[in-house]
């Protein structure tokens, strides 16, 4: 890989179009460190994200001014090393060693220092321009630590800015670090790292023969380390037959110390674990042992063996009754201001003597699929992505995954698998993103195939109505009983998602799981605003905007097939007759499974365009009650095998157009989308047929 230090080269999408009087400065850290809260507070929330060409990880960016200079902030992946091993660290890495930035900000965590300087030392043998932003200096002093900040510049050789990012505390500092920085005017001497006898031997031996082969600036010393380590995307094309001679004896070395392979990789680990051991202890001071106590006290409750996935599944289902409790008035607000622009528009194009057809088309086909896939959709994202982000801030995620981390594990799959699990309850496509968080390609590719096997907030009501309808006795359409099945239909397809992720570890993605460092950040008092911000900007606009788009031209086809009509019977009424026979052998009639097909832009849509279809009414609507609904739906056939069946292949179908367009963003792979698509859509049609001919073969029906 080539690095360029003379331009943005293949950056650009990366970090926007940079002005010519813009200095360019990195963000890097440890996850949880409050990195993203440092961005915020010195950008003012003015973010854009890019790509990484070829990457799939989005990055942050924004603007500051400071003393009349411009500067570009550019918000790296959060990751604890810059060794290659997941796309995170490789693009963290690749932007360092690009030269772009004038200024590496590397943000740590004042409560577990210790920890953080590995990474800070890691960037310190790429790069002099580093400036060490030690963060949450208010936690630190709650629990008694205290960070002796002009020590530890003195050790590192570089600048130590303290700040409590939350409070907005020192940031003027460190807006006057990163300038003087990025002017050239601060002088950094950085600390270098000392390894066993033998690697600096080796080290010696490459330098010389480096120096002579200019890299675009990278240090000699880092590069030779790389290429010790067998870095072959840092060696590029270096490597000419003098270079080989002097690494082949360099290998030689080593190996008669017993230093090649993983050995060489765990001293070099070990020297810098022992030297921010050193360097912790010399600048840090702990007067409260336990300062943790409390921390420690709550895992032992919410990550027991016996308590931790009941208390998961209370946490599921409270979040379930609020989004849907919390989504029931603004939906029905949405409604009716639609229903109101919708006569707005009607009296339009009526006035104006514009075709019937124009009507149809526009208004009862397009405008009125994509309000309704808005009314659907919005009120619950808007409720669930930041109560979903309530619980990430507060630090409770990860131990979702530590609790769920075991039954990954036995389906060969990883254990943050749990947590992009967890976002696609919000929506799948959000989920599939999410899976960037997995380090290991083959599990990252289970973690994105099986994710539509968990129900998103687009199939809640088809799943609370039927289910409420034909399985619960009384009004179940109220209070906690709808939340409480719709966490047992969950546990279902989390069940669903296990198999399914060991069926495919033991086929077309054959391994074992990979060993991974979970971490369990301290519990946090939640950001209002930043859990506003990532939520609503970030996941439910996004998400949003993407289901609107695909939304809109299903809403004209569906319209087109209701409304026009070939031998006496709608072009819908040949398509259910057509899929009849193979829907009512999974246990479904025609006209429901093709709801489900019509549906692939946005799930809201299968119980409107079944009413549609039994009606005959040529456009969408809902029903005024439960019970109007279920006489509606007995009355063309319906039993609680329909029904059954119906919320089976709801848990298990093919991906929403959205989600699929995620996937093919994700994997850049067109074979994978369409196994995304056709595994959900075996499994559901295989749990249907079973379900179905087991009824009638039991004479259940």
């Amino acid at each position: 890989m080539r690095f360029r230090g003379d331009g943005l080269g293949g950056s650009s999408s990366l970090v926007g179009r940079v002005a010519p009087d813009e200095l360019i400065i990195a963000l890097a850290g440890n996850p949880n460190t409050g990195k993203s809260t440092v961005f915020n507070q010195l950008t003012g929330l003015k973010q854009h994200t890019g790509n990484w060409p070829g990457k799939t990880v989005a990055v942050a960016h924004g603007r500051f001014e400071y003393q009349g200079r411009k500067f570009r902030l550019v918000d790296l992946p959060g990751t604890y090393s810059l060794s290659a091993s997941s796309v995170e660290e490789e693009v963290a890495r690749d932007f360092i060693c690009s030269g772009l930035a004038k200024a590496i900000v590397v943000v740590t965590d004042a409560t577990c220092l210790e920890r953080n300087l590995n990474l800070v030392l890691q960037i310190l043998e790429i790069t002099r321009r580093v400036i060490v932003c030690v963060n949450l200096l208010d936690e630190a002093e709650r629990k008694h630590i205290q960070v002796d900040l002009n020590q530890l510049s003195s050790i590192l050789g570089v600048p130590v800015v303290g700040t409590c990012a939350r409070e907005g505390k020192g940031l003027e500092d460190l807006r006057a670090a990163i300038h003087h920085m990025a002017l050239g005017t601060e002088d950094a001497s950085p600390l270098q790292i000392n390894y066993t006898q033998p690697i600096e031997t080796a080290l010696a031996m490459l330098t010389p023969i480096l120096a002579s082969r200019d890299k675009n600036g990278l240090p000699v010393r880092w590069r030779a380390l790389r290429l010790l380590m067998e870095d072959s995307e840092t060696a590029g094309d270096e490597l000419d037959e003098d270079l080989r001679l002097v690494l082949s004896q360099a290998y030689h070395l080593l190996q008669e110390h017993n230093l090649a392979g993983d050995r060489l990789h765990d001293s070099i680990v070990s020297s810098l674990v022992h030297t921010a051991e050193h360097i912790a202890k010399s600048a840090v001071t702990v007067t409260k042992r336990d300062y943790d106590y409390r921390d420690r006290s709550i895992d032992r409750i919410v990550t027991s063996r016996h308590l931790g996935i009941p208390i998961m599944l209370g946490l599921l289902a409270l979040v379930f009754w609020l989004t849907l409790k919390g989504a029931n008035y603004p939906s029905r607000v949405l409604f009716a201001t639609f229903s109101y622009i919708e006569e707005k528009l009607t009296s339009f194009i009526t006035t104006r003597g514009w075709p019937q057809f124009i009507h149809g088309f526009l208004v009862l086909g397009v405008y009125r699929t994509v309000a309704w896939v808005v009314a659907v959709m919005l009120p619950p994202m808007a409720i669930f992505f930041p109560l979903f982000t309530f619980l990430e801030d507060l630090g409770y995620l990860p131990r979702i995954a530590f609790n769920l981390d075991n039954y990954f594990k036995r389906a060969c799959a990883h254990g943050k698998q749990a947590m992009s699990m967890c976002m696609g309850f919000g929506c799948n496509a959000a989920g599939v993103t999410a899976c960037r968080i997995i380090e290991s390609p083959r599990e990252r590719m289970i973690a994105i195939l099986t994710n539509n096997f968990v129900p998103c907030n687009g199939r809640f009501p088809l799943l609370i109505t039927l289910a409420s309808i034909f399985f619960v006795a009384g009004n179940a359409g109220s209070g906690i009983v709808p939340a409480l099945v719709l966490v047992g239909l969950i546990v279902l397809s989390i069940f669903t998602t296990l198999f399914i992720s060991k069926l495919l570890s033991h086929t077309i993605l054959k391994g074992l799981p990979s060993a991974f460092t979970l971490e369990l950040p301290p519990y946090r008092r939640p950001q209002v605003g930043r859990i506003l911000v990532r939520s609503l900007l970030d996941r439910t606009l996004f998400i949003l905007g993407r289901a609107v788009a695909v939304a809109a031209p299903a809403g004209a086809i569906v319209w087109i097939l209701a409304n026009n009509s070939v031998a006496g019977r709608t072009l819908l009424q040949h398509l259910a007759s057509w899929l009849e026979p193979f829907a009512r052998l999974i246990g479904l009639d025609g006209y429901i499974l093709l709801a489900f097909m019509l549906a692939l832009p946005a799930n809201e849509i299968v119980i409107p365009i079944v009413l549609m279809s039994y009606t005959q009414t040529g456009a969408l609507f809902e029903l005024d009650s439960l019970l109007e609904l279920r006489n509606l739906l007995v009355q063309n056939g319906w039993t609680w095998v329909t029904a059954l069946c119906t919320i089976l292949f709801s848990l298990n179908h093919w991906p929403c157009g959205t989600t699929l367009l995620t996937i093919r963003q994700e994997t850049q792979s067109w074979r994978w989308t369409a196994l995304s698509f056709l595994l959900p859509a075996a499994t559901g049609i295989g749990l249907c047929f079973l379900v179905a001919q087991a009824s009638h073969l039991l004479g259940l029906i």
